[in-house]
């Protein structure tokens, strides 16, 4: 075929795609930096296939984007198994990132091969196992009985968009944790973790079986459950609140579920106006966390 054939790439330590291209010698590909070391990076390949990688997504993650791998570059807590970088990307890497793993270099087209289609990766993605689960009587039980950092409850929020933004604004706002229940919540992916700017790294994702049941372990902490509804009486702010706050949300549209409600100690709304008077279920969140945190 004068020259021309599939060939597979090997980059890495993954398998990609077929494509047909000019042969090239083997130390053409070499002076590419393929699947090599630079001075500082050096390749660790375990010849897991593309596939497999994916398939793995449900006991490993695929973190991607500057700030979601620096910052688990930088937790202890989890355990790291491949980081694959564009130079530019490894060359930015935060103080120490390497002490722990070694970046295997790669173009940003065969790191998009990883990840979800239009994943903004920005030259940057680490294998990582999940972070350690910790349960609601965890993050409750360093404060005593009259003073906390928030809680956050959401109810049925399925997008992971949404989740990761929360995530981010409860990390700027100091609270002590996010919960959802593991039936209706999306899990930590790329996407939520990218959405979350890092912030999966320092705020815990709790999952419970029974949102309701945890609503009533978190008033039995001393905890007053402060739910958000746009039809509620009252407007967030105007309450004299105890120092123990658990807000509650609801995914945009349904809201709050009944039980969910009546496992409320108060029902309150934004101070919104006609004719837009909702907010996405995120940006509700920061202003809820504003108010309470004030």
């Amino acid at each position: 075929m004068g020259g021309q054939g599939a060939k597979r790439r090997q980059v890495a330590g993954q398998s990609w795609r077929p494509e047909t291209t000019t042969s090239r010698p083997q130390s053409d590909k070499r002076s590419r930096g393929i699947g090599k070391s630079s001075g500082r990076a050096r390749n660790s390949a375990n010849g897991n296939t593309r596939n497999n990688a994916k398939n793995n997504a449900n006991n490993n993650e695929w973190l991607y984007g500057t700030h979601p791998v620096h910052e688990a570059l930088k937790n202890p807590r989890r355990t790291l198994h491949r980081l694959i970088a564009t130079s530019k990307a490894a060359d930015a890497l935060p103080p120490g990132a390497t002490d722990r793993i070694r970046p295997e270099l790669a173009t940003s087209d065969e790191i998009a091969e990883l990840l979800p289609e239009r994943a903004v990766h920005q030259g940057l993605t680490l294998h990582a196992a999940p972070l350690p689960d910790l349960d609601l009587e965890d993050v409750m039980a360093p404060f005593d009985e009259t003073e906390a950092p928030p809680l956050l409850f959401l109810d049925q929020v399925s997008d992971p968009h949404n989740v990761g933004a929360i995530l981010r604004t409860a990390s700027a706002f100091g609270a002590a944790a996010v919960i959802v229940q593991d039936r209706h919540a999306p899990q930590v992916t790329g996407t939520l973790a990218k959405s979350a700017s890092g912030a999966v790294e320092h705020i815990p994702l709790i999952r419970v079986t029974n949102l309701s049941r945890a609503l009533e372990a978190a008033a039995d902490a001393g905890y007053f459950r402060l739910g958000l509804a746009g039809e509620a009486d009252e407007v967030l702010g105007t309450q004299n609140l105890s120092d123990k706050i658990a807000l509650v949300l609801g995914a945009e549209g349904p809201g709050l579920r009944r039980l969910t409600r009546e496992k409320c100690d108060l029902l309150v709304k934004l101070p919104t106006h006609e004719p837009i008077s909702s907010l996405n279920v995120s940006n509700a969140a920061a202003v809820a966390l504003f108010a309470v945190s004030k």
